[in-house]
């Protein structure tokens, strides 16, 4: 099929919304995460450069390859992962953590060792992580409404209506709406002026303390939550042709390219997935690939005006960012908990000991949270197990 060809208008839309719908949703973690790891203005522009060229030109060319709707994205657990553990830390250290992460990702893949864990991690505790590391952040979003109530309640007002009427733009017109209130009630205010992206090469440290904090819940995280729900999207929507080694492997390494420059980890897309591999896309799957073109051309968009945009994030009140914030991963949230209503007890009491543990912000020895919240629910769970192996028949 020829690019030259009449482009199907949907699908070519359908990889726009994606994008839309991803920056704009993530956009104030991101602005959330450069303050955490201490990063200056050049080097938090660097960090979304590199990540957007890194996600535009890898998701054009698996596209291309596989003629499928391949859609990258990041590792949105990892942005909070990566706010809370961060001011703990130097930008060397943050970085150094993030390359790590990104090789283990593509080392899992060249091995063969991603298809054993996703085999073996329990998906009650998987689901588990990703509720605790994200529900801290959407309580905040609610808590923040006394302090700026004026704008932070129409916008979540106009989330609920988005969400019961068109779902897939609940976050964008939530931020339409509380922008237009914040700037009718003048409290926007003038933010750095930067344009063009640019790249900053940020030399890498590496610590212990930072392995355990950052790299290895993000390596999980990207594993639990954006690769597997990636994966089964893809199979799920008609494309279990494409094999999953490769997809784990490439991002691996575009990340462990990018993340000298800042980037944080890179994955398969999950939720801004199912936007471009279904119907709505387009009919004919054999044409949905058009929108995993789309997406990567928005991206190399975005990455080539990276200034721009996190100028425009500047301007955002500090109420609203973390309004939004909170808004947006309220999806990935229900994800999380969805798999964590198990029938059996013994995961069950394991996985909420996960989630308590992991929301819980509890650090000790210098491992963070969402490790202690894995490691003892994981314990746990095979304790149960072993008693009721070992327990005498009645």
């Amino acid at each position: 099929m020829r690019l030259t060809g009449r482009l199907p208008m949907t699908a070519l839309v359908a990889g726009l919304v994606a994008v839309l719908v991803s920056a704009s949703s993530n956009l104030p973690l991101f602005v959330q995460m450069f303050a955490a790891v201490h990063f200056t203005s050049g080097q938090a522009v660097s960090s979304l450069t590199s990540m957007y060229l890194a996600l535009g030109v890898l998701g054009a060319g698996l596209s291309l390859v596989y003629r499928s709707p391949i859609i990258l994205g990041w590792n949105t657990a990892g942005l909070a992962v990566l706010i809370a553990e961060g001011p703990r830390f130097s930008p060397g250290e943050a970085v150094g953590a993030l390359l790590l992460a990104a090789l283990v990702l593509a080392l899992l893949g060249l091995t063969g060792l991603f298809d054993w864990i996703a085999r073996h991690l329990p998906r009650p505790l998987a689901s588990a992580l990703l509720a605790g590391v994200l529900l801290p952040f959407v309580l905040r979003g609610f808590m923040a409404i006394p302090t700026a109530p004026t704008f932070l309640l129409p916008m979540f007002a106009a989330y609920l209506l988005g969400r019961a009427l068109v779902p897939r733009w609940a976050v964008p017109l939530a931020l339409l709406v509380g922008l237009s209130a914040a700037v009718l009630g003048g409290t926007l205010h003038s933010g750095a002026a930067h344009v063009a992206g640019h790249l900053t090469l940020i030399r890498p440290s590496f610590s212990v303390q930072a392995i355990l904090a950052i790299t290895l819940p993000s390596v999980l995280l990207a594993v639990a939550s954006q690769h597997l729900p990636g994966l089964a999207i893809l199979s799920a929507s008609g494309y279990g042709h494409v094999p999953p080694r490769p997809l784990v492997t490439l991002t691996g390494l575009a990340g462990l390219v990018a993340a000298p420059f800042g980037s944080i980890t890179l994955n398969l897309g999950a939720i801004t997935a199912a936007i471009c591999t279904g119907p709505d896309a387009h009919p004919d799957p054999a044409r949905r690939y058009i929108a995993g073109l789309s997406c990567a051309g928005g991206y190399l968009v975005l990455g080539l005006n990276a200034g721009a945009l996190l100028s425009l994030a500047s301007v955002f009140p500090p109420p609203l960012l973390q309004g939004l914030a909170g808004l947006a991963l309220l999806g990935p949230l229900l994800v999380g908990r969805e798999g964590t209503l198990v029938t059996e007890p013994r995961w069950r009491e394991a996985a909420l000991l996960t989630l308590v543990l992991t929301a819980s912000g509890f650090s000790w020895l210098g491992i963070s949270a969402p490790v202690w919240g894995l490691a003892l629910g994981w314990g746990l769970a095979e304790l149960r197990g072993w008693r009721e192996r070992t327990r005498p028949a009645v």
